[in-house]
């Protein structure tokens, strides 16, 4: 199998996208995204472990109509996307079109404030599986400099909604 659809964490722009959000997730809420200072691990280790983690971690960037450009295995696994249709898909659509206004205004409160915790929201995989996000984290993606590269989202805590049918 190619190594960019099984291990797109090895590519040296997913490494440095990784130290984005270690660094902008730490700046913002003064916490550890994952464990890696304390254990003295490279850029590459960091970003195995933060792909292989055991929770959701996703990101978007800048465009007008930001299209995703970072999720991790957990997070490929609940959308049902292999990497290469998770990265070409705009974030708008990870939720229903029904929750699209309520996430935009998240976003764009998170975009004001830096980051914001605790929220609770529905999405839709792929093939059409609804679950709630619970205790949701989403920040601002930021450099060094203060560079907005675009905004990221954490959770652990994801239940799945019955369909009715």
């Amino acid at each position: 199998m190619d190594m960019d659809k099984s291990q797109p964490w090895q590519k040296e722009e997913i490494v440095r996208h990784s130290q984005l959000l270690m660094y902008s997730f730490k700046y913002w809420t003064q916490r550890d995204l994952i464990l890696a200072s304390s254990q003295q691990l490279s850029p590459l280790e960091i970003a195995l472990s933060l792909f292989s983690a055991d929770f959701v971690v996703v990101s978007h960037g800048t465009q007008a109509d930001p299209v995703l450009n970072y999720g991790n295995q957990k997070a490929l696994d609940l959308w049902q996307m292999d990497w290469s249709s998770f990265t070409s898909t705009p974030s708008r659509h990870t939720a229903e079109p029904v929750e699209r206004h309520e996430r935009e205004q998240l976003l764009t409160q998170a975009k004001s404030q830096g980051y914001i915790s605790d929220y609770r929201g529905i999405r839709i995989s792929s093939t059409g599986d609804r679950f709630y996000i619970n205790q949701a984290i989403i920040w601002n993606v930021i450099d060094e400099d203060g560079k907005r590269w675009g905004q990221a989202a954490t959770f652990s805590n994801w239940e799945y909604i019955e369909s009715g049918l």
